[in-house]
């Protein structure tokens, strides 16, 4: 009766009663764990995947087999399986569907095998992997929608493989994917659609590749970016606004060439945070741009950095903005080693001849480390000279030699030759010399330079021609200087610019021509020059600029056109100078500044100088577009007796009016609150109405009579019973608008 009301439970007790016939699977050379229902196979030689796997497995570990060709629907008695490793198994192919059928799995590991090619199918039917792991293969062509199905990926990870090239739409279908890791391959270009698609990537590591550019087409198509590794890439330069990524927080461009960047370069990363430039070739560095406001941390560690005045400003931005500066001083000698933030601004300054002699010896041994040193008296040297075997000086200096003497030591860094009389430099005439970091051949009445003159001098980076008697220079003149990066050519008899003479110096960073006879730069003079950084024209002739005149060096970021004949700013020959940072016209007889006379230099110009040139008006859209970007603006020594708007100056940190015989009535009212609005201290005073003169602009209070002059602070006469002088009347005036800590800043900046 009982049996009769359940038979169910009959059937369940019949059940228990049956002896266990049927054990779970497990390949014999693996260890089986039934409760985490993970299999093992670490190195057992196995050529293929094991058949016998229990179907429940969910981690399966095949490591270290030799398993060199993954069949398609290879796992496809395992449709549990969440956890997959396949690493050193000589994997050769991963045929199309090898994976079809584990739609649970979430990782994959492929690292360590042979895979050359990632075929169109490779990954289908793995719907849920987050991780794919597929470093140290010999990886050299993604097809097409290799990754097309992978949609809930996070990682993929393909370092240490081959890939020299990054076709378009290379990553199709990772519609979650937060970090895509491509270091150590022989990346050289990728297409401009390359990472197209990927609107989640968070992260991004490129790091040891062969990139020489930075990719910025390429990069803007990744929104949400927000770290990027290009360390151990071979990039020399930046330039203008290159990286351009809105979320980009962490920037690491460490261990790679970069010689110089544009201050702007990284304007449009408006969220950068931290930025790595360790193990450069920077000597110096601008600083930069407003649109880096986010930089808190900047890493210089490993950069041969000249703590003068030239990085002066930098450390200034840095104090002012707040950014934590990494790295220590490469020179001067006394500053070697020193940590950039225990630097103080006026420690940085620029060397006299003799220092600067001093650390050209120091940068002779610092690029090329000395031999084994000969004794004193056994160093080669030539007749009539005196060379040093401990610092590789050698010096023939006012000898009166008539041919480049013979005979130095190969190991010669520095050799001076100034003041003897060579008359003219012979082809080959220094055999031998290719370790000669600087050459000085200074008020050696030269005339001529032979074709070849310094063949062989591989190593040379200081040429001093100054002072001599050259007029012109041939086209070979420099041959054989692949390193040359500062020349000297000031003081000679040059009456044109010496074109043609530069096309074979490809490293040559700053040209220097003061004080020639140099009447006007005709079109296309720096062609050959694209390398060129800074040119130095102060104290020539010059009266005209050919609109075409500085094409061909379009990086240049310094020109020095002081003390010249102008009678017009060359806006035309601007036009192409989309780098220039510092122009110079001071010396001029430019007596008309007009409209939009900057306008091509708006995105770059900083600092300004139109000083003593018997400036009489300047249109008020003369600035026109340099405003926002302009830093320092000389204008003393003119004939203005008003200015233009000043207000779009909003990045201004020096300005000098004095001695303009300016005009103090409301024309003027615009000065006048522009000089109230900013934290400056502007040295303007009055040369008109006669009751006026000398009188600081800031001081008179004629403007409050001017319709929109009534908000201006009352006289100081408003304050009978100070007795501190005009200096205190003036702090209580304007203590209501600016705090005492503003007018503190205001005397600093001047």
């Amino acid at each position: 009766m009982f049996f009769q009301m359940c038979p169910h439970l009959l059937c369940f007790l019949l059940l228990l009663c049956i002896p266990d016939t049927h054990s779970a699977k497990c390949p014999e050379q693996c260890v089986c764990d039934q409760i985490q229902l993970t299999v093992t196979c670490n190195s057992k030689n196995l050529t293929h995947i094991p058949p016998t796997l229990d179907e429940i497995t969910v981690k399966l570990d095949l490591r270290g087999n030799d398993i060199q060709e993954l069949p398609s629907g290879a796992f496809k008695h395992t449709p549990y399986l969440t956890h997959l490793s396949l690493q050193r198994c000589n994997v050769r192919r991963v045929k199309e569907g090898a994976f079809r059928g584990l739609g649970r799995l979430v990782f994959l590991n492929l690292a360590n095998n042979n895979i050359d090619i990632l075929y169109q199918e490779s990954f289908d039917g793995l719907s849920s992997l987050k991780q794919l792991l597929i470093d140290r293969n010999r990886v050299e062509e993604i097809q097409p929608g290799a990754f097309s199905q992978l949609g809930f990926l996070n990682l993929l990870s393909l370092t240490h493989n081959q890939l020299v090239y990054i076709p378009n739409m290379a990553f199709q279908g990772l519609q979650n994917i937060k970090w895509l890791r491509l270091s150590h391959n022989s990346l050289n270009y990728l297409d401009t659609e390359a990472l197209a698609g990927l609107f989640t990537l968070t992260r991004l590591s490129l790091d040891h590749n062969e990139l020489q550019f930075f990719p910025t087409e390429t990069m803007t198509r990744l929104p949400e970016v927000t770290r990027l590794d290009l360390s151990y890439n071979p990039m020399t330069y930046l330039g203008e606004e290159v990286v351009s990524m809105k979320k980009l927080t962490h920037l690491f461009m460490d261990h790679m060439s970069l010689q110089d960047l544009d201050p702007t370069a990284f304007s449009k990363s408006s969220k950068l945070v931290h930025l790595d430039l360790g193990h450069n070739q920077l000597r110096v560095l601008q600083p930069f741009s407003e649109g880096t406001s986010s930089l808190a941390r900047l890493n210089l560690a490993g950069n041969p950095l000249s703590c003068n005045c030239y990085l002066r400003p930098l450390r200034e931005w840095s104090i002012r903005n707040k950014v934590k500066l990494l790295g220590t001083c490469g020179g001067p000698a006394h500053l070697s080693g020193e940590s950039l933030e225990a630097v103080h601004p006026p420690e940085l300054r620029c060397q006299s001849q003799e220092a600067m002699l001093r650390a050209e010896r120091e940068e002779a041994a610092r690029i090329t480390p000395p031999p084994t040193q000969e004794p004193k008296n056994k160093v080669k040297c030539p007749a009539n000279c005196a060379c040093e075997a401990d610092t590789h000086h050698s010096s023939c200096e006012n000898r009166a030699h008539t041919k480049v003497p013979q005979g130095f030591s190969p190991d010669t860094r520095l050799l001076d030759l100034r003041g003897n009389h060579f008359h003219f430099i012979a082809s080959s005439s220094f055999p031998g010399m290719t370790q000669v970091v600087s050459l000085h051949l200074q008020r050696c009445k030269i005339v001529e330079v032979e074709d070849g003159a310094f063949s062989g001098m591989k190593g040379l980076i200081y040429l001093y021609l100054s002072e001599n008697d050259l007029s012109s220079l041939s086209p070979g003149a420099f041959k054989g200087l692949p390193q040359l990066t500062y020349l000297h050519l000031e003081k000679n008899r040059f009456t044109g610019f010496p074109r043609g003479a530069f096309s074979l110096v490809p490293s040559l960073l700053a040209l220097h021509l003061e004080n020639n006879s140099i009447s006007r730069l005709e079109p296309d003079v720096l062609l050959g020059a694209g390398s060129l950084r800074s040119l130095y024209l102060t104290g020539n002739a010059i009266g005209n600029v050919s609109p075409r005149a500085l094409e061909g060096a379009g990086d240049l970021d310094t020109l020095h056109l002081g003390g010249n004949k102008l009678k017009e700013v060359p806006t035309e020959a601007f036009s192409k100078m989309g780098s220039l940072r510092d122009l110079r016209l001071s010396g001029n007889t430019i007596r008309w500044v007009g409209p939009n006379a900057f306008r091509p230099l708006e995105r770059s110009l900083k600092e300004l100088y139109l000083d003593n040139m018997g400036l009489e008006k300047m249109s008020q859209s003369s600035l026109a577009g340099v405003g926002p970007g302009l830093r320092s603006l000389f204008l003393e020594g003119n004939l203005l007796e008003e200015v233009p708007d000043l207000h779009p100056l909003s990045s201004l940190e020096v300005i000098n009016l004095a001695h303009n015989p300016l005009m103090c009535d409301c024309p003027l009212l615009p000065l006048r609150m522009w000089i109230e609005k900013v934290n400056l201290k502007v040295r303007a005073t009055c040369a008109n109405p006669p009751e006026l003169i000398g009188r600081r602009v800031k001081d008179v209070q004629v403007f409050r009579a001017c319709p929109g002059g009534e908000s201006l602070p009352p006289p100081p006469h408003r304050h009978p019973k100070t007795s501190q002088g005009p200096q205190s009347h003036q702090t209580q005036t304007d203590a209501p608008q600016r705090p005492a800590a503003g007018q503190d800043a205001q005397s600093q900046t001047s």
